[in-house]
Parts: structure tokens; sequence; C-alpha cells
């Protein structure tokens, strides 16, 4: 059974950067697509970055680019979101997803969260 959980989460101030992580078992993710969603208080949940496993290409949303990376340790199957430039406006539970078919439309398994919250 694939398992996500998201760690790194914190309080930073504007400007300042986090790391989050998403350690994902059960399975081999080659061919899925990984995903970062977030989901501020009383809004949408809303795309973030993806990342294809297998060939290492990524996507993000027009927010983050530029601010955020995502990448992967094949080694310690993780997929990572570095946070740079972080503004008030990213505070968010921010969620894992994977994708098993491969297309970054439908994913299929998610973890709990972990707050971001950036002060101003």
């Amino acid at each position: 059974q694939v398992q996500l959980v998201e760690s790194g989460g914190g309080l930073v101030q504007a400007g300042g950067s986090l790391r989050l992580s998403c350690a994902a078992s059960g399975r081999t993710f080659s061919g899925y697509v990984m995903g970062w969603f977030r989901q501020a208080p009383g809004k949408e949940r809303e795309f973030v970055a993806r990342l294809s496993w297998s060939g290492g290409s990524t996507y993000y949303a027009t927010a983050v680019k530029g601010r955020f990376t995502i990448f992967r340790d094949n080694a310690k199957n993780t997929v990572h979101l570095q946070m740079n430039s972080l503004k008030p406006e990213d505070t968010a539970v921010y969620y894992c997803a994977a994708d098993p078919a491969g297309l970054g439309i439908r994913y299929a398994y998610w973890g709990q969260g972990t707050q971001v919250t950036v002060s101003s």
C-alpha cells in the first residue's frame, strides 16, 4: 500500500526558506508523477509543483515559479520541495500526492499534510 508522509513544515519569516519532504513507501515509484499541493484557510486546494519520477521533468504553478524547486532523492524514495523567498501568501497546509498513471492529472494517493506559516 502506498504511503506518503510529509515533514518539514513550520513557521518562518517572509523572505525565508523551508524544505518540505515527502517520504514515499509501499512500492517503486518509477512511472509515477509526484506532486505538491497546498490549501490555505478558506480557499480551495491548489497545485504547486509536480515531478516525473522516472524522467525528472518538472512543472510549477506560476505563483511559485522561480522560488520553489521540486526534486527527488531516489535512494531514499523521497520527494522534496525547496521553498525560497517565502511570502505570507504561501501560508497553507502543503500536501504531497502521487499519480500512478504518470500524467499528473489524477492523484490517487495523498499524504496527511504539513503546515507552513509565513509571517510578515
